[in-house]
């Protein structure tokens, strides 16, 4: 049965107003934030898959090199949001790359709080 495997997903952010402020900026988005006392969220606009920054004590920590790799949809061309990553204080590990004909392009980040994520467009 072909269906969306994912549904939600969340970004370790121990600097929630800075990642906050990085997300948005390279997005050109707004992101509201959820204070659950020691938990906090930053909800992503969303219409299906959802997505949050998440500050907590323990329970979030960023990886620049282990765990799941989360692919954001950045279309309709990825450079322009990969254009915005260093100004608002991101780092790009791997430029603009076509995955194959036919399959679009990818590029990999680090975000403001270390997290390694992707970036893909048709």
């Amino acid at each position: 049965m072909q269906q969306h495997w994912t549904t939600w997903f969340e970004i370790p952010a121990p600097n929630l107003e800075r990642a906050k402020a990085f997300y948005e900026a390279i997005f050109q988005t707004e992101i509201t934030i959820q204070d659950f006392g020691a938990f906090k969220m930053g909800i992503f606009p969303h219409a299906e898959v959802g997505a949050a920054l998440c500050q907590h004590p323990t329970a979030y920590q960023p990886s620049e090199t282990h765990g799941v790799l989360v692919y954001l949809n950045a279309n309709p061309d990825l450079a322009d949001v990969l254009g915005r990553v260093e100004a608002a204080g991101g780092k790009i590990i791997r430029p603009k790359t076509e995955i194959a004909p036919g399959l679009g392009f990818m590029a990999l980040f680090l975000d403001s709080e270390g997290n390694r994520l992707a970036l893909h467009s048709d």
